[in-house]
This record gives C-alpha cells, sequence and structure tokens, in this order.
C-alpha cells in the first residue's frame, strides 16, 4: 500500500504562483511516476504534470505536461523522499481546480499499481 501526501494548494490571484507538493510513503519497491491530475467542477481528470523515472533506455526522467499548462509548470523530483515538486507560474483562473497527485509505483510482484492523493484545491482568482 502507498499513501501519498500532498500540500501547497491555496488561493492566489492571477499572475501568481503556488508550489505543490507530493511525498509517497508505504510499499514501494519502485516509483515509476509521480504526478499531478486536476479536476475542475464540470470537467474531466485532465493530466497536468508527469515526471516519469528514466530506465537504462532513456537515460533520465522524462516529464509530460498537458497542453495548457505548458511554460507555466514545471515538474520536479526527489528521488531519496520519494517526493514530487510542481511549480505553478503565471496562474489563471482556468487553472483552478482540485489538483490531485499521483502515483505509479511497482511493488514486489512488479505489476505497476496507480496511487492518488487526496487532492489539493487551487483556486486562482481575484
Amino acid at each position: 500500500q502507498v499513501q501519498l501526501a500532498e500540500s501547497g494548494g491555496g488561493l492566489v490571484q492571477p499572475g501568481g504562483s503556488l508550489r505543490l507538493s507530493c511525498e509517497a510513503s508505504g510499499s514501494i519497491f519502485m516509483i515509476n511516476a509521480m504526478g499531478w491530475y486536476r479536476q475542475a467542477p464540470g470537467k474531466e481528470r485532465e493530466l497536468v504534470a508527469v515526471i516519469r523515472s528514466g530506465g537504462t533506455f532513456t537515460g533520465g526522467d522524462t516529464t509530460t505536461y498537458g497542453d495548457s499548462v505548458k511554460g507555466r509548470f514545471t515538474i520536479s523530483r526527489d528521488n531519496a523522499k520519494n517526493a514530487a515538486f510542481l511549480q505553478m507560474n503565471s496562474l489563471k483562473p482556468e487553472d483552478t481546480a482540485v489538483y490531485y497527485c499521483y502515483v505509479e509505483s511497482m511493488d514486489g510482484d512488479l505489476q505497476p499499481s496507480d496511487y492518488w492523493g487526496q487532492g489539493t484545491q487551487v483556486t486562482v482568482s481575484s
């Protein structure tokens, strides 16, 4: 079992910044990916950013961003802490949503499983 603790949400004015944090704990053999999805009222949950661990083939971590946040958000991770961070700059009202931390990890059976944090509210408003 994996638990995710996320924080950093809040109220910010348009153009402002927030930094989200997520730490994974529990039975973790390997974390394949960490990131955030978000869901606004009446909308589908959408990808915000994911950072995936690179193996011997890729040579390093790879990042994926939703189109709407490219150039504004930056995801990073601290492997030693099983943590990920999302720096959100130039925030817009349309970024308002509940942000859910996401992790794809493998236990000893090497089968991947997805886990979700409890969500943190990000509100961008004047």
